[in-house]
């Protein structure tokens, strides 16, 4: 079908690039029988473009008015991933609201009528998970500043801005200077955005939330060659990593405990704003943030794991209450 879809587009634009095609030519330029040539100008016809044939000795093809390949051309799947996407574009980034809407706008105006309105039959609203973090709004230009640096392999320098937000003051204790790193990734993880970096100086790697970082080099520093990561180093740089800067305290309860269960198991189906810690090979620490201890409670008990060093008090005391409500439902 890739495949397929491939030959297609390149028939549409070979269609655009001259006047009129002999059919044979044509054929041989996508190196199809005459009969698959066919097959595929009818496909194109039923996404709506107008290809004629030309009369006279072997035939050929023309495309007709209205029919110029426009800037992007979909398949009926991919107009509705893209539609989709875009209604579900993520909350967290300030001041792409307005551009979300005019691209979906501008999508739907180069769709052929037909693959239009199935976009347009998705119409889509997200709303708040209030088990995941109210995750500050990142803004548009650090995303572009710090997805250049990724894409360019460039040094990134920023500021790190505190917890409360204010920007680092060297009039302040415990000032730190601007942080100057190897950008490698971008991950979204439980509503909030983090770059994976690498210090270049003791080569350690670093997870910064997003929504903290004020870029200082617009333009990028000097040059760097990437290192490879794979989606479990990810995994242990972002979900595995105590140290990415917004631990589970910002909830009104927290509670851990000990599973008998790998950390990339646990952190595969761990809530958004968790936290995992690996104790060896076949167990792991998970810190949870919740509004009520039983509901951090039943989050553990959902694991259907041996639990140990469980704390806090609360935590264990609301375990004991779900252990008698359950033992009065059985009996």
């Amino acid at each position: 079908m890739a495949d397929t879809s491939a030959r297609i587009l390149r028939l549409l634009s070979l269609l655009e690039a001259r006047v009129e095609w002999p059919g044979a030519e044509l054929a041989a330029r996508l190196e199809v029988s005459a009969r698959t040539l066919r097959r595929d100008v009818d496909t194109l016809r039923e996404l709506g473009y107008p290809v004629n044939a030309v009369m006279g000795a072997g035939g050929g093809y023309r495309l007709g008015a209205g029919g110029r390949l426009p800037a992007l051309v979909l398949d009926d799947d991919q107009a509705i991933a893209i539609a989709l996407a875009l209604q579900t574009a993520p909350a967290t980034v300030s001041g792409i609201d307005d551009a979300v809407a005019r691209a979906l706008t501008t999508l739907r105006q180069v769709m052929p009528a037909r693959l239009r309105a199935a976009s347009e039959a998705f119409q889509v609203t997200s709303l708040r998970n209030y088990w995941e973090f109210s995750a500050a709004p990142v803004d548009v230009e650090t995303l572009r500043v710090v997805g250049a640096a990724i894409r360019t392999a460039r040094v990134l320098r920023f500021d790190y801005r505190d917890t409360d937000g204010a920007v680092p003051d060297p009039g302040r204790p415990g000032f730190r200077p601007p942080r100057e790193v190897e950008p490698h990734h971008l991950v979204v993880w439980a509503g909030r955005w983090y770059l994976i970096a690498r210090d270049g100086r003791d080569r350690t790697w670093h997870t910064f939330r997003v929504d903290r970082i004020q870029p200082r080099t617009p333009g990028g520093g000097a040059v760097f060659t990437p290192q490879p990561l794979t989606p479990d180093d990810l995994t242990r740089l972002v979900v595995q990593n105590p140290d990415r800067g917004d631990t589970p305290g910002r909830w009104q309860c927290v509670g851990s405990a000990v599973l008998d269960l790998p950390a990339p198991l646990v952190a595969r189906w761990a809530p958004g704003g968790s936290v995992v810690e690996p104790v060896d090979d076949r167990r792991c620490r998970l810190t949870i943030g919740g509004w009520s201890w039983t509901g951090i409670a039943g989050l553990f008990i959902t694991f259907d794991s041996d639990l140990s060093e469980v704390e806090p008090a609360e935590l264990r005391e609301a375990m004991g209450r779900i252990v008698e409500r359950l033992g009065a439902v059985s009996r």
